[in-house]
């Protein structure tokens, strides 16, 4: 395992901690009042797995003393996957672990979780490590059918079902407790994953997803974000109305969804608090406001055509779930920020952890 020594002031002051020596000439280090990260103290991973396929870590740099970024090598993609890591508040013992997934940038643009909202402050203290890929942009976390020539190899559900998670677990020290969480094109996976790995993840929320994928409305929408990205859905799940559509459709394996602590949320489309000039959550200047109130609206209103059909579904099949519908809200960070706050109690309890 090869590690890229990289610390900040605050990491090394943790490992100094750690070991007890003074904190500073002149005297002792105060008494630790929050048990040392045993993998950011040592600057060493906890364990060296393998995957089944045979994907592993290939190397890790620390980058604070609560995070760290891993390079994992997917078998099933033969390539590296770059995976944001934040620990614990307490990573003492064993903590659950929490999948953050970002739209359909896939996290390699700036439409992060990181940069565009508080999330960071908001996990910083909560027992769970936090977990987000870079990559998959356009791909909708699948397993495509076939290599795509503008967007390459996908085989992302394989990489979150199979070869990340035991990865996670053996060398962060995880629980093997785990929940999902995802916006816009990563709203729709965050749903298909439960189903393809039954029990891996206890909790899934999704904000501002289309979980309707088979139906021509559906259909439409991921083809058209897709296509924004160069790929071709064709060789995604083929052409449409192939039973591929269908076979990876949350909407019509609703029922495998039971035991599975959901949340879903979506704005209306309608402009709301955060669709004001240059306002925090805004894309910049006038051009971009009106991107937002038009563009945005109108995925956010697609968006909450699905859910709502999705949580019509789940009301027919008596399978409970919490539901964040507001009357305003455009297809943005301002929003996907109360949301993740207020999915929190959802998420925590698949995770075993206070609300």
């Amino acid at each position: 395992m090869r590690w890229t020594r990289r610390r900040t002031a605050a990491a090394a002051s943790a490992v100094v901690m750690f070991l007890g020596v003074p904190a500073a000439s002149g005297g002792l280090a105060a008494a630790v009042t929050t048990p040392s990260d045993p993998v950011i103290a040592s600057g060493s991973l906890l364990a060296s797995p393998r995957s089944s396929d045979g994907s592993r870590i290939d190397s890790f740099t620390i980058t604070d003393d609560r995070n760290l970024v891993l390079q994992v090598f997917s078998a099933a993609m033969d390539k590296n996957i770059e995976v944001k890591v934040q620990r614990p508040a307490d990573a003492s013992i064993a903590r659950p672990t929490l999948y953050l997934l970002s739209g359909a940038g896939g996290g390699e643009d700036e439409a992060t979780w990181d940069l565009k909202s508080s999330a960071s402050q908001f996990f910083a203290n909560k027992d769970v490590n936090v977990i987000q890929p870079v990559g998959g942009a356009w791909s909708y976390y699948a397993d495509w059918r076939a290599p795509d020539p503008a967007l390459g190899v996908n085989e992302w559900q394989t990489f979150f079902t199979e070869e990340l998670p035991p990865l996670i677990d053996a060398a962060l020290g995880a629980n093997g407790t785990n929940a999902i969480a995802g916006i816009s094109m990563a709203g729709t996976p965050v749903l298909q994953l439960p189903i393809a790995k039954p029990g891996l993840y206890k909790s899934a929320a999704a904000y501002s997803g289309c979980a309707q994928i088979s139906d021509p409305i559906g259909w439409n929408f991921v083809n058209t974000v897709v296509a924004a990205g160069g790929g071709d859905s064709m060789n995604m799940y083929g052409p449409q109305g192939d039973p591929m559509w269908a076979a990876n459709d949350p909407y019509v394996h609703a029922d495998q969804l039971r035991g599975t602590n959901l949340f879903i949320s979506n704005g209306s489309g309608l402009p709301g608090e955060w669709d004001t000039l240059n306002g925090p959550h805004a894309l910049p200047g006038v051009g971009g406001l009106a991107n937002q109130v038009t563009l945005g609206a109108g995925l956010e209103a697609a968006a909450n055509y699905c859910s709502h059909n999705m949580q019509n579904r789940l009301n027919q099949l008596g399978i409970p779930a919490t539901y964040d519908f507001q009357p305003t809200g455009t297809h943005s960070w301002g929003y996907w920020q109360q949301a993740l706050v207020a999915s929190w109690p959802v998420l925590a309890k698949g995770l075993g952890l206070p609300a």
